[in-house]
């Protein structure tokens, strides 16, 4: 099998194992922040520096991980793209011979 081929396969694997895990943990941490946003609303003795810390918090935290998500998209996007025309480049040279 070609190397190329086996090459973009493995960044097509990863790709799929890095979201699926994204997933999970997106899903982990949105529990967790709709829990920490609850407790600080019904937290009478939080003085309101902390309820607004804990949204800033949140916010920042999503904000990060939607960065994340979107510049790991767009590297495993330049990989693939990288693959996909070295073996387009490869196959016009095996058929001009």
């Amino acid at each position: 099998m070609d190397q190329k081929i086996i090459a973009r396969q493995i960044i097509e694997f990863n790709k799929t194992a890095f979201e699926n895990t994204f997933n999970v943990i997106t899903a982990l941490q949105e529990q967790t922040e709709k829990l920490v946003l609850s407790l600080s609303e019904k937290a009478q003795w939080l003085p309101e520096n902390g309820k607004k810390t804990m949204n800033e918090w949140v916010k920042t935290n999503k904000k990060r991980r939607e960065e994340l998500k979107s510049c790991v998209d767009d590297n495993y996007k330049k990989a693939t793209d990288y693959f996909a025309e070295k073996q387009t480049v490869e196959a016009a040279k095996t058929v001009k011979k």
